[in-house]
């Protein structure tokens, strides 16, 4: 990352909208958002960047930070390139096979995801790494020519290469590899020791698949998106925001792009977290709910919690193990529900139904005007009185309240309902629906989710956040300013970082620690090195060790935290963090049972970018602008609702709900029950009392 100029921009491409924000000298001075356009995401970046040079000049820019959910999408809608796996003899079939969990044991006809690799593009290679790293049979040149060749036949983009056990041994890949991109030079190679060097063979052949199939089409985009900087006269670089929340140059994402996969989502969590810290709020649930997706992930101490491990492209929405699993690292997002283009339907019980088919950019919610004839939850968001149609964007985008109600009347009519009564049931559906998923998200890893305060972004999030956070049980809510592009705030609170890691499988008993601590420093020096090439001063970066770690026997493992460097006497410090960390975990821990060390693992991380919060102008302008009948789930009718301009509220002054709070890219919704007060940093603090 480079030096701290005057001048940072960040792009944030989502479904629906293309969100930029600006900030200048640590401050953020100005957003934009305009439509996705799908055919070149990179053209709807250039029409916000035009709007954001009104006011200054390309020129003056020191750093663009970028965040996209190209790599998801095209996973989901199946867009990548034609791609074959090679991989040992006898193992051509470990993508079919999967795991030998089932998401669902009492379905006759489960359905999995179809491998991204059809069969007869899947092809071995005659060679052999033994489970302890030892070559039995080093792979033959020839053999590997005669697939180059069948490959130029089969008019092959991209290639994986994923070997057993090449994560102790990559010799035998790196040779296959080798062949491959003397034959091929057209073709993208990639290499599973390279991406991602873990045992589990099944989750480490899908992540390299998944990390061949989409590697052209990012490197075509990332280069579409520098040669438009250019032309508009941007002469700063371009960094990309990685699925666990930190920055990479342009290079890491072109080599492994499987690790942008959540960058967009991952920023809107890094913006929640960042709000919660400044406003006090330690533990958080971040809810981000856009144009096209909702998104949940828990905050503790300040931080997103990690994952090793996520999935896309679901057979079935919400139900876990039935997607393609990829093992890179990534903060803990949950998909829990539809996003405001989301379309309402009849259920198959007769009862509203909403999503997974979204109206998106193109055509949009039917208020839109662009063509749009399914219902919404956006156009159920206007006819129940939450959004002003002549304040849309800031009046730059009006809705048309006809339209919507016309078209939540013929939903209606299917449910039985009036127009009214269907919009307040696709509300309530939706919240309900993303409450739930919240719910069982915190559960699964053991949290009261009754602890935390809802931190609302997205354009749609401060809307249906009331509704979710009474649902949970939640009395604290805040409301960020400038929700409606948290996702681009956050990528400019986020800090340069790589993470690496490596396999190496022992019992604690057997662990040689001199291989171990000479692992770790050559990992540390390749992180070090990635960020030093991206602009990061060396004396800056600090490296952070952990490890994944498990009972002997156990088929989940812990990751353990454990500093900048291991202690001279290693194994009771790995030991004493795993006991806390179960412990913690599940209050209990059985006894006479060794640990068994698995993944070792380095994060290298430069500074974190100053950010200063923007407090609220002082003006004797009154904030309310007016007041309007808006839907009160509570009371099951429209009430009377105070309407607040969010730009002249001041921090002394509290508000009651029902209210409604109207900026430029969001509209916060509170009702009967609620009060709060704007903070020192802007965000709106509110407790649920009724």
């Amino acid at each position: 990352m480079p030096k701290p100029g005057p001048v940072r921009i960040a792009v944030d491409i989502g479904g629906t909208f293309t969100d930029l924000a600006l900030m200048r000298a640590g401050r953020l001075e100005a957003s934009a958002k305009t439509l996705t356009t799908p055919a070149d995401p990179s053209q709807g970046v250039e029409d916000g960047l035009r709007r954001l040079f009104d006011s200054v000049p390309p020129t003056a820019v020191s750093d663009v930070v970028h965040g996209t959910t190209l790599v998801s999408n095209a996973l989901i809608e199946r867009r990548g390139v034609k791609t074959a796996l090679v991989t040992t003899k006898g193992f051509r079939d470990v993508l079919a096979i999967g795991r030998e969990h089932r998401y669902d044991l009492y379905d006759l006809f489960l359905q999995s995801p179809e491998p991204l690799v059809p069969r007869r593009l899947r092809w071995e290679v005659d060679e052999r790494v033994l489970a302890d790293g030892t070559v039995e049979k080093e792979p033959d040149p020839e053999e590997v020519a005669r697939l180059a060749a069948r490959a130029r036949v089969e008019g092959v983009r991209a290639v994986a290469v994923s070997l057993l056990h090449s994560y102790l041994h990559p010799e035998n890949e790196r040779a296959v590899g080798q062949v491959l991109r003397r034959e091929l030079p057209e073709v993208a190679v990639t290499l599973s020791s390279e991406v991602v060097p873990e045992l589990g063979e099944y989750v480490r052949t899908s992540t390299v698949v998944a990390n061949a199939y989409v590697l052209p089409l990012v490197n075509a985009y990332l280069r579409r998106l520098k040669e438009r900087l250019r032309t508009l006269g941007v002469t700063a670089p371009l960094h990309v925001m990685l699925s666990t929340g930190g920055l990479a140059a342009v290079e890491t994402a072109c080599a492994y792009p499987i690790r942008i996969c959540e960058s967009g989502p991952a920023a809107g969590a890094l913006s929640a977290a960042f709000s919660a810290r400044q406003s006090g709020l330690r533990d958080s649930l971040a809810f981000d709910m856009g144009g096209t997706t909702a998104k949940a992930c828990l905050v503790e101490n300040g931080q997103p919690l990690l994952a090793r491990e996520h999935e896309v492209a679901r057979v079935h929405r919400f139900a876990r193990g039935s997607g393609l699993p990829l093992r890179v690292p990534v903060i803990d997002l949950i998909e829990i529900g539809a996003g405001g283009g989301s379309i309402a339907a009849v259920g198959p019980f007769g009862l509203p139904k909403v999503g997974p088919e979204s109206a998106e950019a193109v055509p949009g919610p039917v208020c839109y005007g662009r063509g749009g004839e399914d219902p919404t939850v956006t156009d159920s968001d206007l006819v129940l009185g939450y959004l002003n149609p002549n304040f849309f964007l800031g009046g730059e985008m009006a809705l048309d309240l006809e339209a919507a109600e016309r078209a939540l009347g013929r939903l209606g009519k299917r449910l039985g309902l009036s127009a009214i009564e269907a919009a307040a049931g696709v509300h309530r559906v939706v919240n309900e629906q993303m409450a739930s998923a919240a719910r069982i998200h915190a559960v699964e890893r053991g949290r009261d989710i009754r602890r935390f305060a809802l931190v609302a972004t997205g354009g749609a999030g401060p809307v249906h956040a009331w509704g979710v956070a009474r649902s949970l049980g939640i009395r604290t809510l805040l409301f960020p300013p400038s929700a409606g592009v948290a996702s681009a705030i956050g990528m400019l609170t986020a800090q340069a970082s790589f993470e690496l890691v490596r396999s190496l499988p022992s019992l604690i008993s057997a662990v040689d620690w001199r291989q171990v601590r000479g692992l770790l420093t050559q990992m540390a020096r390749e992180g070090t090195q990635r960020l030093t090439d991206s602009g990061v001063e060396a004396s800056a970066i600090g490296v952070a060790i952990s490890v994944d770690a498990r009972h002997r026997g156990q088929g989940e493992a812990i990751t353990l935290q454990l500093g900048a460097e291991l202690k001279r006497d290693a194994a009771p410090q790995v030991a004493g963090a795993f006991e806390r960390a179960y412990e913690r975990l599940y209050h209990r821990r059985p006894g006479g049972v060794e640990l068994e060390l698995l993944t070792w693992r380095v994060r290298a991380s430069g500074p974190r970018p100053r950010l200063l919060a923007g407090r609220p102008a002082s003006t004797g302008k009154s904030a309310l602008k007016g007041r309007r009948q808006v839907w009160s789930a509570e009371a099951g009718r429209f009430v009377t609702a105070a309407v607040y301009d969010r730009y002249l509220l001041r921090p002394e002054g509290e508000v009651r709900g029902p209210a409604v709070f109207e900026e430029r890219e969001s509209t916060v919704v509170i009702g009967k029950g609620g009060g709060g007060r704007l903070d020192r940093f802007g965000s709106l603090r509110v407790q649920i009392r009724g």
